[in-house]
């Protein structure tokens, strides 16, 4: 479990900011540590603020809701550069689904870190390709704290690092669609990918609508 960096709040104390990062697979439980770690800043009496990007209303329009329901108020915002704005003296931001939002958000969270801001990001690490997702790598490099979490497998039981897409969908972003996806180890997941490749569309489509 991550334990938060000490904070000193005495007088004469600088304000230090600094960048975590949550990330993993579908199903692997990065919300429910955001929100986990938000809720221990608000208990501690420090002004919190959490943003997602506003093209996600798949639980709801305005709060971040993790996959077990839980959920914390959040603001939607179409781009990364007005969190800056919005977050004006806060002590603590949240950012969920970060890998929707563009590069930008990189350079967002360095600000807001500079200028002594708490700020925790999480989103998927890799697409339903197993490729690197939006500014996520460049996030995980610029991050004091970086944390993995797991998912399991649904296919062996084992640890699960990847988002298996179950559907014939090519878009990168499919949203709305959880029942969409698995969680697979790797093992599993390049298994499937390979099916992918060798089982023709129409057989797929026909498989998965049955």
């Amino acid at each position: 479990m991550f334990i938060e960096p000490r904070v000193g709040t005495g007088s004469g104390v600088t304000r230090r900011g600094w960048i975590e990062v949550v990330c993993g697979s579908m199903f692997s439980g990065k919300t429910e540590e955001l929100i986990r770690r938000l809720n221990r800043a608000r208990i501690a009496r420090q002004h919190v603020e959490i943003f997602k990007p506003a093209l996600d209303t798949r639980y709801h329009a305005e709060d971040v809701v993790s996959h077990n329901q839980n959920s914390i108020r959040s603001t939607p915002v179409p781009v990364a550069q007005e969190m800056l704005l919005l977050a004006a003296g806060c002590d603590v931001v949240g950012v969920d689904e970060a890998q929707f939002f563009d590069e930008s958000l990189v350079e967002v969270c360095v600000q807001l870190a500079n200028r002594g801001t708490r700020v925790i990001v999480a989103g998927l690490d890799m697409d339903f390709q197993g490729q690197p997702f939006g500014p996520m790598p460049a996030l995980m490099a610029v991050a004091e704290f970086v944390t993995k979490v797991h998912a399991i497998c649904v296919c062996c039981g084992e640890l699960a690092s990847y988002s298996f897409r179950v559907t014939a969908s090519e878009d990168k972003i499919l949203l709305g669609e959880t029942d969409a996806y698995e969680a697979r180890c790797r093992v599993c997941f390049q298994e499937g990918m390979k099916e992918k490749t060798t089982e023709p569309l129409t057989e797929r489509v026909i498989r998965q609508s049955v």
